[in-house]
This record gives structure tokens, sequence and C-alpha cells, in this order.
């Protein structure tokens, strides 16, 4: 009579796909691992660098981003669609940002957990005057202008632009700025067909905490008390209408 281990044993070599089937992952590693999710993972699944910014990201490390399919809004949406000001695609995007940053406070608005405020409005001020305040209020968010700059953004696009700390933070330099962090996210790649518009829309939210995802829900939601400010309808077929096509 065989012992009872002898049984098992027989009875998984009869089974050879056994030990492999159970080895496999849900999420494999591989060929497999390189295809990215279709909705990919908000900054609750990042750490370090990433999951540091507040309004801002911070960061032009934008090679993880996989193309998205892109969905079109139906008709009705599309047709709701509020005007957006300025002639041109950026113009009209910037328009759109700030709808979701800073309404109707437009390139003066500063942050509201900011206790203390800027020593006049911010278009008035010059960059120098900024970061001083930056520095003399520590504690405290400083997401300033009409794309909500935090330092460490402001900073380094000051710094990247060549723009003399003692330029006026005026609307002129804001867009500047904002055009910077636009060609960041990949626009011209995305005019040129390079990138989906549904891939260019999740780009543009890990950058700006007010645009939402498919979800509805920001990329940093609830982190730092940030929450998207509009709805995707909203996003969608405003960037269905701006890039028509």
């Amino acid at each position: 009579m065989f012992p009872i281990r002898c049984l098992i044993l027989l009875a998984l070599s009869a089974l050879p796909g056994l030990a492999i089937a159970q080895s496999a992952s849900l999420f494999p590693h591989g060929d497999g691992a390189a295809r990215a999710p279709l909705i990919p993972a908000r900054a609750t699944a990042l750490s370090g660098q990433a999951r540091a910014a507040s309004l801002f990201a911070g960061n032009g490390q934008l090679g993880f981003f996989a193309p998205l399919p892109d969905r079109s809004p139906p008709p009705q949406v599309r047709a709701s669609i509020g005007p957006l000001s300025g002639s041109g695609a950026a113009a009209q995007l910037r328009s759109l940002i700030a709808e979701a940053e800073s309404g109707a406070d437009s390139y003066d608005a500063v942050i509201h957990g900011a206790r203390i405020r800027p020593p006049g409005r911010p278009t008035d001020l010059t960059v120098q005057q900024v970061y001083d305040w930056i520095a003399a209020t520590p504690g405290q968010p400083h997401a300033i202008g009409r794309y909500q700059f935090i330092p460490v953004t402001l900073r380094r696009l000051v710094d990247k632009v060549g723009v003399s700390p003692a330029t006026r933070f005026d609307a002129k330099l804001q867009d500047r700025l904002a055009d910077e962090l636009l060609a960041e996210a990949g626009m011209l790649a995305f005019q040129r067909g390079e990138l989906t518009r549904r891939s260019f829309m999740y780009r543009l939210a890990k950058i700006w905490a007010g645009l939402p995802l498919p979800s509805g829900e920001s990329y940093y939601e609830g982190y730092a008390g940030n929450k998207a400010t509009m709805t995707w309808a909203r996003f969608d077929g405003a960037m269905a209408q701006i890039f028509p096509g």
C-alpha cells in the first residue's frame, strides 16, 4: 500500500501545468507589465516628489504616461460648453484651466488657505516680491495667480524662461509660464497627433489639481485638500471644442 505522500506526488506529476498556474501573478511582469492600465492610478499610488505637490506636480518627467483611448463626448455635451476666452487654442485652454483653478479672481487669485496674503495684488507685485511673501509666511499654502503656481513650480519656470525676479508678476508673465507647463504636458505632441486627446487631458490633470480624471476626481484627490473643481463632462467637452477632430 502506497503512503499517502506518494499518492499526492503522483497526482501532482500528472498535472504539469498546475505549479505554473499557481505561481502566476494577477499583475504579470515581463511583456505584460509594459501595458499601462486603461484608467491610470491617481496620486494616492505615488510617493516622493509627485506627492509633494499641492496644485502642481512640479515634475516634468512625463514618460510613464501611456496613450489612452480617445472618447469624444456625445453631441449634447459639446453643445452645452460655455465660451472660452482667447482666439487661439492655447489661450482657450488656459481659460479652461483658469476656470478650474482661479475662478473670478483670475490673475490676482491667491489660494484661500493663505492666512497671510501678499502685500498687494499679485499682478502689481514683482516676482521677487512674490518670493519674499513666500519666504516670510512659512507654514501656509502659497498657490498664486491665474494658474495657481506653487513656489517650487514658480521658481523652476521663472528660471527656465530666464525671467528677472524684478519682472512684474502680471498677466503676460503668468500666461507665458502657463504655456511652459502646457509644453511640458505635451501640447505640441498632441497637436501633431502623437498623443490622444484623452492622454493629453490626463497629463494636464497631473499638473492642475482642479482638473478631473474620468472618474471625476482630482489626480490629487484628498491630498492637501485638493479636489476637482469641474466635471469630467465639462473638461472633455471643452477639450473637444478647443481641439475638434
